[in-house]
Order: structure tokens, then sequence, then C-alpha cells
């Protein structure tokens, strides 16, 4: 390396934290407000002032101590660049933030109540910061539902708008049978509105143990009162907005891995919504379009290029997803002890960056099915490059048992060396020899032309494909309903 360019953005960097500059897919205000440095910091000081007020409700901290630890717990008042350099010293920054509270609490303390006895009292690092990602992770599950509820809605409209309109079916990249792109938005809508419903399900609850797990320290503290550990552990719960929890779970983290699976398992429907844009909007394709808007979807080379990026940046999204699962499992299983050591850390980035990647894909892809256009007169065209072959399957289903054995072939096998000879024409003559091989095949007494040409009528084979629709968005009727307007945009701005 040489020069010093950038060496001055050092210190802006460190104290912002990552602008995602290599991860486009998260880089915008709302992600950046609701799981950056900053957002942990304000969570971390949010429980030890949420502790703060249990204890003085409780009578186990001096009246007013609330108030002067509220008031020191701003998160303005510190630096997250100086935290994170000093949490080397302890591990975790939880050390170098309360070290930092607590001085700022005896310099607000002017009446000299002695606030700092309500600061951390009875708990232990990992109270804190489990329950900071806690909160962390329900306000960004919040945001995440809203986003994902548009993008479900969306998909709902565009999956009644479509019903009928057909489409070919693919099956190993090969055309099958015909579809429908109503049936195609339906189960996007399926994987989104199932992995919703799953995220709904979860909770974040507090996290309240004390030094190895087994609030010894908080029973000395609640001794003598009407609390005990349990009750105070309920009332931070009820403060912070979170679940409470029967027990401490320092080494029990299926929390963790429940909310990790839940993330990657909406990414993973995200993912699969932005794959088959990505294909069906190709130029040679031609079925889709993701909405245009200024500047998106540029080159910089080719300026007639419109680049799918919301179904870019989303399939990036669900592509990181499972290795970040995967690092909270793996740390899981190897939590040692009462308290664990570095697989705890690996936790924390993990968790955080899965938070990060779904909030970011959701304003992406509730952006992309809003504003998706769909192209009927192409999806037509391309259904129509197979011909009548695509019929094959419901030809013989239907004509097969009608056809006596001929010169050793079953009605099945006749049919089948239609399709046979049919293939080995040029693909510009299939339609006419199938025709005409299977007409030749079939006689008239056995099957009419009228019922031929029923038979080779995409619309005639499209099984339960209305139905199956149906019944997807009748079975999660709370994803289909349109919502509440959303109030920010795919960047997480404020709407005009």
């Amino acid at each position: 390396m040489t020069g010093s360019a950038g060496l001055g953005d050092a210190g802006a960097f460190g104290e912002e934290g990552d602008a995602g500059l290599l991860s486009p897919v998260s880089a915008s205000p709302l992600v950046g407000a609701l799981t950056g440095d900053r957002a942990v910091l304000a969570a971390i000081l949010a429980v030890e002032s949420g502790w703060a007020a249990v204890l003085e409700k409780a009578g186990l901290a001096p009246a007013g101590s609330a108030a002067v630890v509220s008031a020191a717990a701003e998160p303005g008042r510190y630096s997250v660049a100086g935290i994170a350099r000093r949490a080397q010293g302890g591990g975790n920054p939880v050390i170098p933030l309360l070290a930092d509270l607590r001085k700022n609490v005896q310099a607000l303390d002017g009446t000299g109540i002695g606030a700092g006895r309500a600061v951390h009292t009875s708990l232990t690092s990992q109270d804190v910061l489990d329950t900071a990602l806690m909160l962390l992770a329900r306000n960004t599950v919040e945001a995440l539902l809203g986003d994902l509820k548009r993008t479900s809605a969306a998909l709902a409209s565009l999956a009644e708008e479509h019903a009928d309109t057909l489409c070919v079916g693919r099956s190993l990249t090969q055309h099958s049978l015909p579809f429908t792109f109503g049936l195609r938005a339906a189960q996007w809508f399926h994987g989104v509105a199932a992995a919703g419903r799953q995220l709904e399900g979860l909770a974040c609850p507090v996290q309240f143990g004390g030094a190895a797990g087994t609030l010894a320290a908080g029973t000395v503290l609640a001794s003598g009162s009407s609390s005990t550990p349990f009750s105070l552990a309920d009332a931070l719960a009820a403060q912070l907005g979170l679940a409470a929890a029967p027990a401490p779970w320092h080494t029990n983290r299926l929390v963790v891995t429940s909310l990790g699976n839940a993330l990657a398992a909406v990414l993973d429907a995200f993912g699969k919504i932005a794959a088959d844009v990505l294909f069906l909007s190709r130029p040679e394709v031609g079925e889709l379009a993701e909405p245009r808007a200024a500047g998106r979807g540029v080159s910089s080379a080719m300026p007639q290029k419109q680049n799918p990026v919301l179904s870019v940046l989303v399939r990036s999204a669900a592509l990181q997803a499972p290795q970040l699962v995967a690092q909270l499992h793996l740390a899981a299983a190897n939590f040692n002890d009462e308290r664990p050591d570095a697989a705890w850390h690996t936790e924390w980035p993990a968790l955080r960056q899965l938070l990060a990647l779904a909030l970011g894909a959701a304003g992406h892809i509730r952006e992309l099915a809003g504003g998706l256009q769909a192209f009927p007169d192409e999806m037509r065209r391309n259904l129509d490059l197979a011909g009548p072959l695509l019929l094959a399957e419901g030809v013989g289903a239907a004509v097969a048992p009608l056809l006596g054995a001929k010169d050793g072939l079953t009605g099945k096998e006749q049919l089948q060396a239609v399709v046979d000879q049919t293939l080995q024409a040029p693909s510009g003559e299939q339609a006419a020899t199938y025709r005409k091989l299977l007409r030749d095949a079939v006689p008239a007494g056995v099957l009419t032309d009228l019922r031929l040409e029923e038979l080779l009528n995409p619309a005639s084979y499209l099984g339960e494909a209305a139905n199956i629709s149906r019944r997807i968005l009748a079975a999660f009727p709370e994803y289909a309903a349109p919502p509440e307007p959303s109030l920010t945009d795919a960047n997480g701005d404020p709407r005009g």
C-alpha cells in the first residue's frame, strides 16, 4: 500500500461503523438505524436504564435513580468507536460502556442520592448484551414484518389479477406443462406468508441469570423485599417490551437459532422470487420486468442496460443467509460450561448481519412486488414455443386407455412413439408434425377432431391451478389483505 489516501476518514468510519459499501442490499438509513453499531449501543443503554427503573419501582434502588440513569444513558453521550476499541480489554462492549455510564451517572447525581447503586446491580455482561440483542431483533423484526406484509399483499393482488393468465411451467430448465402466472404469484405469496407467520410466532425474551446463571446475586438483592429474582426479571421484560423467560438461557441458544432460522426462511422466500424474476426478465424470455426508477439498473459501460437490480440485491441477501445461520448453530453447539467463551462472541455479528440482510432485502422485495410488470403476450409466446407437445401428458392420459394394442405396443407406448418421432423433426416443424402423427395414430372414431383440439388447448390442462391459488390465499388471510401504507421508501427514507 502506498500513500495515506483515506486515512483522514478513519475516525469517521470508526464512529459511524459499517456504511454498507460492500453490502448495498442493506445500505439504507432504516437498516442502519435499527441494526448499526449505534443501535446496539442504544439497546445496551436501554437495558441498563430499564433495569434501574425496575429496581427503583421495587424499592431496591434510591428514589430518583431511574431518572438519573436514564439521563446518563442518552446514547449521544458515548463514542461508539472508543467503546469498540476498549471492548478488546474485556471481550465485549458492555464492560467499557458500563464504566462510562457509571461516570455519567455519578456526574449527573447532583443531589447525591446514590443513583449508581441502580446501575447493573446483580446483572452480568451476558444478561445485558443478550437482552440488548433481543431488543435489536424485536425492533428490526417489527419493521421487517411491515415490509413483508406489504409484499405479500402485492403478491396476492398479482395472483388474483393473473389467475387466468397462461404461461409455461418449467421443470429442470425445460418446458413442462401449461401453467398460470397467477399460480406462480400465489406460490411466491405462499413462501413469504408462511415465513412471515413463522417469524411472527417467535418471542424475544429477556436474559437474566447473573454471573453463572443461578441468580445468586439477584437473590441477595431481593432478600428482605417482596420481590424475587424472577419477578424482577419479569418486570424488566415488561419494562423493555420483551417476552418473559422461565429461566436464564445463557447456554441454551434455541432463542437465537430459532430467530436465525426464521430470518433465513424469510430470505429463502425472497430469494425464490428474485431468482424467478431474474430469469423471467431476461430479454429472450421477456415475461416480467422490474419497476423502473431513475438511476437504477445502470451499467458503468453500457448505456442501454436495464439491470434487474432489485432482484440482484435480494438474491445476494438470500445467498448469504445459510452460512450465517450455520454460524449461529455452530456457536450454539459449542456453548460450553455455564457461561460460554468464544462461541458467544461469534453469534453477535452473525445475528446482526442476518437482521440487516433480511430488513434490507424486505425493502427491495416490497418495491419489486408492488411495481412488477407482467407481460401476458410474452408469456403466451413462450408457452407456444413447445406447441402441442406441451400437452402430451394430458393427451396420453385421455387417449391411451382408448387405444388397443398395435404392433405389440400398448396405447401409451404408441403415443410415446408419436412424441419420439416428433422430437426428431426440426423445431419449427414439430407442432405440425405432432398433430399429423397424432391424428394418424388415433382413429377418428376414437378421437374426433373437435376433441383433439380440446386436448391440445393449453387452457384445458391446468388441473387445479385456480383452486390451488385460492386455497393458498385463504390459508393466510392476514397476509393477503392490503396493510396500512408504508411511511418509508425502499431506502428507509420517509415518503413525501
